[in-house]
């Protein structure tokens, strides 16, 4: 068994645009999130790995000025170009939610404009540096950066878990669509609790 050390929370778009209603995809994931309960189950494991030992990394979608390296190649790309003075870096759209702040203020932060929270920032090699092989993954949407992040986690060669329970989606079928995929894409998915046994091994 990997000592816990190994091991970071990969916290993906914690997000005001992404879970408050008056966030730029509010009006699509705000109510689903906030029926679920999943900001609440998140922070507690979010806090419970860090007591554990564990890095705890958060990522955001922001667009720069000069749209950084966003690439308007889908809908979602072109969606979030368009509007993007709503996801500028100091924009209070862009801000980690409330409910994390005080588990960020002492996080890694790794800002990008890639659906995947592991491509177009120094992340990859970020927890490398640091002897990180095994990520856990928790965040909003299951079936956008959740899914994106876990493919190109375990193609960099981390092993990467899925925290079900700390993930959200729009619809509760592409939800578990989206986990069932995981299941087989990648080392799996933990409960919250699951995980926490892993990193008090």
């Amino acid at each position: 068994m990997m000592s816990r050390q190994d091991g970071a929370v990969l916290a993906l778009h914690w997000q005001v645009n992404v879970i408050k209603p008056d966030g730029f995809f509010g009006g699509m994931l705000s109510e689903p999130v906030a029926r679920s309960g999943v900001v609440a189950r998140a922070v507690r494991f979010h806090s419970a790995a860090r007591q554990a030992g564990a890095e705890l990394v958060f990522t955001r979608f922001t667009v720069p000025d000069g749209e950084g390296s966003l690439v308007r190649n889908t809908g979602f790309m072109r969606a979030v170009g368009d509007a993007q003075e709503s996801f500028r870096p100091g924009a209070a759209g862009a801000q980690l939610i409330p409910e994390m702040s005080e588990l960020a203020a002492n996080a890694y932060i790794a800002d990008n404009q890639k659906l995947s929270g592991l491509a177009g920032n120094d992340l990859p090699h970020w927890l490398t540096s640091r002897g990180i092989t095994t990520v856990f993954i928790t965040g909003v949407a299951t079936n956008l950066t959740v899914e994106q992040t876990a493919r190109h986690g375990t193609d960099l060669g981390f092993t990467v878990y899925v925290v079900s329970d700390c993930v959200a989606a729009a619809d509760e079928a592409i939800h578990a669509a989206s986990l069932a995929n995981l299941e087989l894409a990648t080392a799996g998915c933990l409960t919250a609790d699951d995980a926490m046994d892993w990193f008090r091994a």
